[in-house]
Order: C-alpha cells, then structure tokens, then sequence
C-alpha cells in the first residue's frame, strides 16, 4: 500500500481557510486618518505606508511562528531572534523601503533567564545585519494562554514615495531574478514538525548536524543586496517568498503571468521533508520557498547586471510572460491564484 501524502492543509495549516479568515478581518477594518499621517492605498502588499510629506513610513509585523516549538525541544533559542527580524525587515523591503527601527513582543509561559538572553543574542545580530536600530519591545508572562513562548516584531521603514515599488509596473518580458534562500527560514514549520516529530536529534542525512538544528538555520535577511540593487537598477517587483511559496508572486501584479523555467536545486532538507512526508511538488512550491527566498522582478537588459552584482547570490529563474497566475514548466506546476 503506497504511504499517503502529508500536506500543509492536513498538518493543520489550510492556507485557503486563512486567506478567508484574513478577508474577514481587513473587510471590517476601515477607520483611518485624514490628512498628514494618513494611509496610502496600496493593498495586499508586503507592507502598510503611512504619507509623511515627502516620504512615506511603511510597517510590517510578523512573528517566527511554530519554529519556536523546535527551538524549545533543542533548548537553542539564539537564532529565532533572527528569524523575527528577518520576516519583517524582508517585507518592508519589498515596497523600496529602507528599513530603520524594530520593537519585539516576547510572549512566554514562564520566566526564564537564558532564553530570553539568548533571544537577544538573535535580536541583536539580525539587527546587525539589517543596520535597524532595537528601540524597545514588551515580554508578557501569560502562563494560561501560552505553551513555551512566541515572539513577535514590527519594523518601521521609509522611502520615498515616488520610489515606492508595488509591483504595478510589471510587464511581458520582465526578468524574475531568485536570490537563494538559507534554508526553511520560518515557514512551513507545521508540515515540516509533523514529518520529523521526536527526530529532532537524529543526525541529518550526509551532514553533521543534527535535523533540529538544520530546521533552526536562521531565516537569510536581504536588506543589504535588495537596497543595493534599487539604488542602481530600476526594479519593477519584490517579492519575499514566505509562506503560499511561488504564490507570492501573485501579491504584486495579478494581471500578468509568472513562469519560473530554471527554479533553484532545492536545499537538502527540502527533498527530506518530501521524501518522508510523500509529499508532491504542487503542494512544496506552495508550501516552502523550496531554496529562493527573494525575488527581484527586472526589465530583461537590467537583468545580468543585477545577478553580477549579486555575485553569485542570485540568478535569471524566470520571466513574466502572458495569462495570469504562477507556473513551473518542468514540474506541471500551474497556480492560478
């Protein structure tokens, strides 16, 4: 009998189901400010703008997710702090933005001393990475409504406005530029510690690190290439590929198509997790970055400029061609929306 298929929906994570739950909160959410302060209206992006004159303020929150359960079972708590950082300042980036201040939110069942030092190790080195400044943050102790702990940031950013990239420029020909990605980074986690659940200790295959700590491999922070890159080439589209996958790319520009024809070798833990969980490609390109966290979206002739720079970071994964939605040539792989 052939082992059944894992999929993300099935771990408990229904990235449909949440798309509607999220609809149902943003369709009540109108109130807003008028004049200097207010909301610019660009919806369904990576990150909110606030007008402030000449620029615009962008913000952006996120958390690490279920990643913290495994950093709790390997009691090594010094990387998520990156992964927090990292999952926002990726997404204020995505509109242009240079990102510039961070507050975190550590939620935790009980006190504890060296996680929490340990959390500011991670803290501080991605704010290192990203050149943000750490301007506060709040630790709540709620032993009734937490298991182990969860953290939480927002990032604060500015551009300005007439450099704000959003994705509407997009064109037929365009070049999708991937930059490779650090491994898991921090999704898809749910699927993934179903499949390797009290094997966190086991040696991962050809390696000598443990399964644990290959999941825990920080999320790769991008400011510094993707800031580079917009001060020297005119970028049509970014793209931080995080949960949804290759779907992301739907977020900036939904009357065009995306076609990915030279995607990136996954990463090893990548075909383990498919291996053990039989899981098919429709459902890891949907699910993980499967080895590109970014995506720079260019005109054709800035395209080889813009992977030199990168050196050896980056590379032409693909272009924007007719039709709409995401498709793998190689894998049969088609996501219409």
């Amino acid at each position: 009998m052939p082992k059944k298929k894992m999929t993300y929906a099935e771990s408990g994570v229904d990235i449909f189901k949440e798309e509607k739950t999220v609809s149902s909160l943003v369709n009540v959410v109108k109130a807003g400010r008028k004049g200097f302060g207010k909301a610019l209206n660009i919806k369904g992006h990576y990150a909110g703008l606030v007008d402030f004159g000449k620029y615009a303020l962008t913000l952006c929150t996120d958390s690490v997710g279920s990643k913290v359960i495994i950093a709790d079972e390997m009691k090594k708590w010094d990387t998520v702090g990156i992964d927090c950082i990292a999952m926002n300042v990726n997404d204020c980036i995505c509109v242009g933005a240079t990102p510039v201040a961070f507050v975190d939110c550590l939620a935790i069942q009980k006190p504890n001393p060296k996680l929490a030092e340990q959390i500011g190790i991670g803290l501080n080195r991605g704010a290192k990475i990203s050149n943000i400044s750490l301007v506060g943050g709040e630790t709540a102790i709620l032993p009734d409504s937490i298991r182990g702990f969860e953290l939480i940031g927002t990032c604060l950013g500015y551009v300005e406005k007439k450099n704000i990239i959003t994705g509407e420029k997009i064109k037929l020909g365009d070049a999708i530029i991937g930059l490779r990605s650090s491994g898991i980074h921090s999704n898809g986690l749910t699927l993934a510690r179903k499949i390797f659940e009290n094997r966190y200790y086991d040696r991962f295959p050809k390696s000598n690190k443990k399964i644990g700590e290959v999941l825990l491999e920080p999320t790769k922070i991008y400011v510094q290439e993707i800031l580079d890159v917009i001060k020297k080439f005119r970028v049509h589209g970014l793209a931080h590929i995080t949960g949804r996958g290759v779907r992301k790319l739907l977020r900036l520009n939904k009357n065009v198509g995306y076609c990915i024809d030279a995607p990136f070798k996954p990463h090893p833990v990548f075909e383990l997790i498919q291996e053990i969980g039989n899981i098919d490609d429709f459902e890891m390109y949907q699910t993980f970055n499967m080895g590109m966290g970014f995506c720079i979206i260019a005109s054709e002739k800035d395209a080889d400029g813009i992977v030199d720079m990168l050196k050896g970071k980056a590379k032409i994964v693909g272009s924007v061609v007719k039709g709409k939605g995401v498709k793998i040539p190689e894998l049969s792989i088609t996501y219409k929306k």
